[in-house]
């Protein structure tokens, strides 16, 4: 396989995956943590390697693979590489360009760079893509039986779930990245406390399967991953403990995977569910859900937004009450854009770069 983004947390469960599969890692693509990087070229000896910076190149342990660099490096990495399958782990926008990559060259895409389908779903319509992600796995692993009536993924409810709402606009960086459930990078636990990554979950669901019937609500054990209502009236819904060995399991290899326990049994004893709904009060983004299922071409102006209020809040440059609010404002700043002339990854690219213009823009006059 292919893995871009071979370090993070995706990654590095994939790998794991793949050594229990007998899989052979033909390219690794990753960014700044070369000692990690280091260890899985050791572990793995790939055929291919791609870093973010040249100017790292000197710390890679010597091996005999072909090395490239930045983002021109992973398309090239893509093309050059003969394994038929590649997993996306990439974070952000820059994952796209190397899922329709991948896609161009005939190969299965096993996608957990969730920006791909947020900022061009139209764009993969019957694309041969796999998700890689708890509530699209769940979803997937319940509708394919029966007609569906309504679609429905699950939120922890992020670090400010039970934070006095008065106090969170204010939150320190810390307190953002205190998951009450798991660790996970930097962006996703704050898109997690803002409800943003269950927005970009929305909108995944919404192509991946066809249907703007979709919603989420809070289940804060994480053990509900994906309800499914159908027509004749009964409901299902798929439970596991969180583990995205599972769902990356499926992705790679979905007659495997059902042989292979990856993820210990649950006791049905021990469940305690509670299903919230989630309150807009404490999680203001959430109020743009019908309207990005109603315009998911607006899921870029979402994520160029959002992408740009995480990294000015982790910089300290606006504080956490902030992210919603510019994402907010730059939604409502595009109210009479075309969509319709979003056809092709220029047109989309340029967008993203005017909002994320005007997004910088705005936390110059806020900041603080």
């Amino acid at each position: 396989m292919i893995l871009l983004g071979s370090t993070g947390s995706i990654g590095t469960n994939t790998l794991e995956v793949a050594k229990a599969f007998d899989y052979t890692i033909e390219s690794l693509c990753a960014g700044k943590n070369i000692a990690l990087l280091n260890a899985q070229i050791n572990t793995f000896k790939p055929k291919n390697v791609c870093i973010a910076d040249k100017n790292d190149a000197h710390k890679l342990v010597c091996g005999d693979y072909k090395l490239f660099f930045g983002e021109e490096g992973i398309i090239e990495l893509i093309e050059y590489s003969k394994s038929p399958l590649v997993v996306n782990a990439l974070v952000g926008f820059a994952g796209l360009k190397p899922s329709l990559k991948a896609l161009e060259c005939g190969k299965k895409l096993a996608l957990a760079n969730k920006e791909s389908l947020v900022n061009a779903g139209w764009l993969f319509k019957n694309a041969h893509l796999t998700p890689i992600d708890s509530e699209h796995f769940s979803l997937w692993y319940l509708s394919h039986t029966r007609p569906i009536a309504k679609l429905y993924i699950t939120a922890s409810g992020g670090a400010f779930r039970d934070y006095p709402l008065d106090s969170i606009p204010t939150a320190s960086i810390a307190d953002a990245l205190k998951h009450p459930n798991w660790q996970m990078g930097h962006k996703i636990t704050i898109d997690s406390a803002t409800m943003a990554n269950k927005l970009f979950e929305i909108l995944e669901a919404r192509w991946l399967f066809d249907t703007n019937d979709i919603n989420a609500f809070i289940e804060s054990s994480s053990t509900t991953h994906a309800l499914v209502s159908f027509k004749d009236g009964s409901l299902t819904m798929h439970l596991s403990r969180p583990d995205m060995k599972l769902p990356i399991a499926y992705a790679l290899d979905s007659t495997l995977a059902p042989l292979t326990p990856f993820v210990p049994e649950l006791d049905p004893l021990s469940l305690h569910l509670e299903f919230k709904p989630i309150c807009e009060k404490r999680y203001p983004l959430w109020a743009l859900k019908s309207e990005i299922l109603n315009t998911p071409q607006k899921g870029i102006i979402l994520n160029a937004s959002n992408e740009v209020a995480v990294s000015a809040f982790l910089q300290s440059q606006i504080n956490f009450g902030k992210i919603s609010e510019l994402v907010l404002k730059l939604m409502n700043a595009f109210v009479d854009f075309d969509f319709s002339k979003l056809t092709d990854i220029e047109s989309i690219t340029a967008l993203d770069k005017e909002v994320r213009a005007k997004s910088q823009e705005w936390i110059q006059q806020h900041k603080g």
